[in-house]
């Protein structure tokens, strides 16, 4: 079976977020099947700026990190009926034309409120496909997820963790069955 490199990138710098936490179960779903590695690019260990003035090099390590990737999952918060700045300039980085040209991108979004992340998801669902990425159907929305998550960051919710963790499934089987020859 082909080895799998997967980028996972976290959508929020905030100390203790529920992004990341929602991530780490999707993570943690690929990292138990053979033959994937995960690459988590945290922005809050970046120095990411705005278009125009962005580091050339920091440019050219995400760069190079997703043009090594079998595939990229994208997670975000939902601020205000879209997806956060930060997944956004991490977009930015990946040039033009982008290197999330012709990937399979997963999408994954939290939301406080009762119907999730759903218009972040549209949102940031549009923009992949603009710029090329495969964007995989499945996205998955976590709801009130401040209640769905412990102070140590595990999930509490069977369904939702159900959910997360089918998304890795999804990405994994999409790849294996149209990217990789086994």
């Amino acid at each position: 079976m082909a080895n799998l490199q997967i980028v996972a990138m976290i959508g929020s710098r905030r100390p203790g977020n529920a992004t990341a936490k929602a991530l780490a179960v999707t993570v943690d779903e690929l990292r138990q099947v053979g033959g994937i590695e995960v690459d988590v690019v945290d922005p809050a260990d970046l120095d990411l700026r705005t278009p125009g003035t962005q580091d050339p090099e920091l440019e050219k390590v995400l760069q190079e990190k997703v043009i090594a990737a079998t595939g990229v999952i994208l997670s975000t918060p939902e601020y205000h009926g879209s997806y956060s700045s930060v997944i956004k300039l991490l977009i930015e980085h990946l040039g033009y034309p982008s290197m999330l040209s012709g990937k399979p991108v997963a999408l994954l979004g939290v939301a406080a409120g009762a119907i999730g992340a759903v218009k972040s998801l549209e949102h940031l669902r549009s923009v992949c496909s603009h710029i090329g990425a495969i964007v995989l159907p499945g996205s998955v929305s976590v709801a009130r997820v401040h209640k769905v998550f412990d102070a140590e960051g595990n999930c509490v919710d069977p369904g939702v963790e159900k959910r997360l963790r089918r998304l890795a499934s999804d990405l994994n089987d999409y790849i294996r069955r149209h990217h990789c020859s086994t």
